[in-house]
């Protein structure tokens, strides 16, 4: 999908609040580089409207009627066709379900009460395939929820990546920009792209949310540190 400067940044709302839905539609839509084509009540609708608009981004309640937030991005995240950027809405009573949010595909979350610069700014990143890892709140969500005793799948294996895979992984799983983990490792930004590709790839990977899950499941990194 392009995203480019040139092409404005498709986006959809699903909420089954409609002051919700109008008020992140008349932010979004007051920005040149964004255009809102189309928004829906629920996920069963957001599926649907997915396959219709092929959005570059998803703005997403977790918890709606008929079909969630969480089985919503499942669903859309196996669509072959379109694969939009999620984003999760949420609020801080809904928590529990961040994690799996992240595990289902989104790349990041936005709370409901986000003021307009942090809206505009989610949209931007999760379109140009980085994942929305800030407020560092985000990072503190995930190593809590990978830290719980009563997860049942195994996590991914490293054993193929390098040291210096490693090495990025722990930066991105920090939320470090590409231009931030160069600075730190004294490459070039353009090697860590290179680095976080492998990683990617090695791993079976979608985007850098996902990369953040592994490094906290498989102890490359641990809360607090």
């Amino acid at each position: 999908m392009d995203t480019s400067s040139s092409t404005p940044i498709r986006v959809v709302i699903i909420d089954d609040q409609d002051m919700v839905r109008a008020g992140f539609g008349a932010l979004l839509g007051a920005q040149s580089d964004i255009e809102v084509v189309g928004d829906a009540a629920d996920g069963a609708e957001a599926v649907e409207l997915v396959r219709a608009v092929d959005p570059d981004v998803v703005l997403m309640d977790i918890r709606m009627p008929r079909l969630d937030g969480l089985a919503a991005a499942r669903q859309i995240a196996q669509l072959e066709d379109h694969a939009p950027r999620i984003i999760m809405l949420t609020t801080f009573d809904l928590d529990d379900y961040v994690f799996e949010a992240l595990r289902a595909g989104a790349s990041g979350f936005l709370l409901k009460d986000a003021r307009v610069e942090d809206l505009t700014h989610a949209v931007r990143v999760v379109a140009a395939g980085e994942a929305l890892l800030s407020p560092s709140i985000t990072r503190s969500l995930i190593a809590e929820f990978v830290a719980r005793p009563e997860r049942t799948h195994e996590p991914v294996t490293l054993a193929d990546l390098t040291e210096r895979e490693l090495d990025v992984m722990r930066q991105v799983a920090r939320g470090l920009s590409n231009g931030e983990i160069a600075g730190e490792l004294f490459v070039a930004e353009q090697t860590v792209k290179t680095h976080v590709s492998r990683i990617l790839a090695k791993l079976g990977l979608r985007d850098r949310a996902q990369i953040v899950v592994a490094a906290y499941e498989a102890g490359v990194v641990s809360a607090g540190s």
